[in-house]
């Protein structure tokens, strides 16, 4: 059954815009940020005293009620601002930096926006995502952001082995203290010569941007104190001769030594090895 489409609820102009801020450098708020900081009757955001900050940087005045939302208060949060909105209310939502409910608090505003069918839009601007993306000197076509990884090491490495096979250019957010570690870990787990770039502090006065392979940046990172806001970015697999039927008749003895009957056990790993289900039937029935 195909559910029903979410549509605005008819009455008042009532509706939620999440607006971009700037990652680093104030002169990259958009006009529309600033027109939205001034009009709206709410501005929820995710530190006020950041919020205060970039108004004074950029020399304008919240008109609008100013509410507190981030990750602790917004199970609390989320129905007192939908109410604002249902009754015609304009919410600006912004965080501390770039786009609301991306790695940030913004994700249950908008899930309850959807389910109530009220207005949600957004005011797009600066992402750490794609701009470390596209000064990483990786590819740009395919990508995957992954966030922050796990501090605990064997749910990082857990995370990690669930990667092994992603081809597409991965980005990750890492906190200054943990970059070694983490570093050393993706080392560990996709080899040492897989391309990557650190990015760190983006459009702010001492950008930098690391570029190498992963042994490369983990001597960086031993060899000095890291600061700043991080992104990582890492090259995906690369792609995997398939090889010949021969090469995996061992993969479809050790699935039928787990009782799997040969027909399924050849259908799977020919999918997995790209090879041919019938060149590989051949190719076990031979070796007996």
């Amino acid at each position: 059954m195909v559910a029903a489409l979410s549509a605005p609820v008819a009455g008042g102009p009532g509706r939620i815009v999440l607006a971009a801020t700037p990652i680093g450098n104030a002169g990259d708020a958009s006009a529309r940020l600033i027109e939205l900081l001034t009009t709206a009757d709410i501005v929820a955001a995710e530190d006020t005293r950041r919020l205060h900050r970039l108004v004074q940087n950029l020399g304008v005045t919240v008109a609008g009620r100013v509410i507190s939302y981030h990750e602790h208060n917004e199970a609390t949060k989320t129905a007192e601002l939908l109410d604002h909105v249902r009754a015609g209310k304009t919410i600006v939502m912004v965080t501390d930096a770039g786009m609301p409910a991306v790695s940030d608090p913004g994700f249950r505003l908008v899930e309850g926006a959807v389910a109530a069918g009220l207005t949600v839009t957004a005011a797009p601007g600066p992402s750490a995502v794609l701009t470390a993306l596209a000064l990483s000197g990786l590819p740009t076509d395919r990508f995957c952001f992954e966030g922050f990884l796990p501090r605990k090491a064997g749910e990082r490495s857990s995370r990690l082995a669930d990667l092994d096979s992603e081809r597409r250019t991965m980005v990750f957010f890492e906190a200054p203290h943990r970059l070694e570690s983490m570093l050393r870990a993706v080392r560990e787990r996709f080899g040492p010569d897989r391309r990557a770039a650190v990015c760190r502090e983006l459009t702010k006065t001492y950008e930098e941007v690391i570029r190498g392979s992963l042994s490369e940046l983990l001597v960086w990172a031993e060899a000095n104190e890291i600061r700043g806001e991080i992104a990582v970015v890492v090259g995906g697999a690369p792609e995997q001769a398939p090889g010949t039927p021969e090469d995996h008749v061992a993969a479809v003895n050790e699935l039928l030594g787990q009782g799997i009957r040969l027909k399924e056990a050849v259908a799977a790993v020919a999918e997995e090895a790209r090879v041919s289900k019938r060149e590989l039937y051949s190719a076990v029935l031979a070796a007996r």
